[in-house]
Order: C-alpha cells, then structure tokens, then sequence
C-alpha cells in the first residue's frame, strides 16, 4: 500500500531506481519470452513433422511385421526377435535454446545389417528381413520424436515461466510502483506548499513585528517633540 511507504525523498530516489530496474528486466523478458515463442514455434513445427513420420512409420512396421506372421508363422518370428544380441544404445547430452536446457538424445546400433541381427541369412526370410527393418526405421522416429517431444514441453514451461514474470511486473510490481511514486510526490508537494505557506506566515509576522516597531518609535519621537515645545 501506498500509505505504508514513508514520503520522503530518499524513499521517492530508491523508487524511481526500483522502477527503471524494473522496467529494463521486464524489457529483458519480453524479448526473452518473445525469442521462446519463436524457437518453440520452429520445434513445434518440427514436431508435427516427425509425429507424421512417425505414425507412417508405425503404420508401415505393423503391416510389415503382420505379412511376417501370416507368410511365416508366429513361431519364425518371435525365432528372429530371440536372436537378436546387441541391442540399441541410447545416450543423453544437453544443449541450451534461449537458456533452457534441453535434451539432445543420441542412438546407436539401432540399423543392423543381416548378419547383425543374429538370426542369419539361411534363419529367415525376406518378409522377416522387411519387418526388421521397418522396426528398425520406426524405433529410430521414435528416439527422434522423444528428444523433441522433451524440448517442446520444456520450452513450454519456460515461456510459461517468463510469461508469469512479465505479468508479475507489468500489472503488479511496476503499477504499485508507480502509485508509491505518486503518492510520495504528492506528499511532498504537500509538505512544500505547508513549509512555503509557514514561511510566508512568519515572514509577514516578522513584517508586522517591524512595522510595529517603527510606528512605536515614531510615536515616541512625537512625545518628545511636542514635550520639547511646550517648554
């Protein structure tokens, strides 16, 4: 509240630092909130993009991995799969978009060649070869789709964020602010029109205290002269 700020023009000085520190951090994050939405828009549409894949892809691996089962058998298939040794390696690292840090997922050995893939080449047949590599296609959009699927949602809480703290100073810190400033201002005009006002009264008083004075010594002077002449 304003009333709770001592009017002085010590406060009224420290306010006025408050409000332009305030106002360059709320141009700060402005631009910052700004640049997110920018980046988030790019990953967003990104995003789409891989959603899209990814579902063809899924779409692909199914239809895949059922012609595998109906031209092979269930028990040829889960037999290929059994085989399988080395086994995809996922690693995380970091990278920073507008200071958020967000995940950066790197793969490998998730293409295999045919004699990788530990069934071998006399083990299967060209429908299971097909299906394991439309799998194989498929883990890769999703590894890809995760990675920027985590960005997208950090990126979002930080514009969140920076969205709360912009609000925070433009409609609260920076109106209260201003209305403390005012307020202190206000009282201080008060207190110079007082102080000018009180001036002006013991100036005049001052004034007629002298001119008293004066009267008072003339009228003496009239005593005098007249008391002189009637001797």
């Amino acid at each position: 509240m304003a009333e709770d700020v001592k009017p002085t023009r010590k406060n009224l000085m420290a306010i006025e630092d408050r409000i332009e520190l305030s106002e360059r951090g709320h141009d700060t994050l402005e631009q910052k909130r700004d640049g997110l939405i920018m980046e988030f828009m790019d990953i967003l549409d990104q995003a789409q993009d891989i959603r899209a894949d990814l579902d063809e892809n899924y779409r692909t691996a199914q239809r895949k991995i059922n012609m595998a089962r109906a031209m092979e058998g269930d028990v040829a298939v889960r037999g290929a799969a059994a085989a399988l040794k080395e086994h995809p390696e996922i690693t995380t690292q970091s990278k920073n978009i507008m200071g958020v840090v967000v995940p950066q997922i790197e793969s490998s050995r998730v293409r295999k060649s045919l004699d990788q893939r530990g069934y071998g080449l006399l083990g299967s047949s060209g429908r299971i070869d097909e299906a394991a590599d439309a799998y194989e296609e498929l883990l890769e959009s999703i590894i890809l789709a995760a990675e920027v699927e985590t960005a997208m949602k950090k990126m979002l809480t930080e514009i969140e964020t920076t969205k709360r703290r912009v609000n925070a100073l433009e409609f609260k810190l920076l109106p209260d602010l201003h209305e403390n400033k005012e307020y202190i201002e206000q009282k201080l005009e008060e207190q110079e029109r007082e102080e000018i006002f009180r001036l002006k009264k013991i100036k005049a008083k001052k004034e007629a205290e002298e001119k008293e004075a004066e009267d008072g010594s003339e009228e003496s002077g009239d005593i005098e002269l007249a008391a002189d002449g009637g001797r």
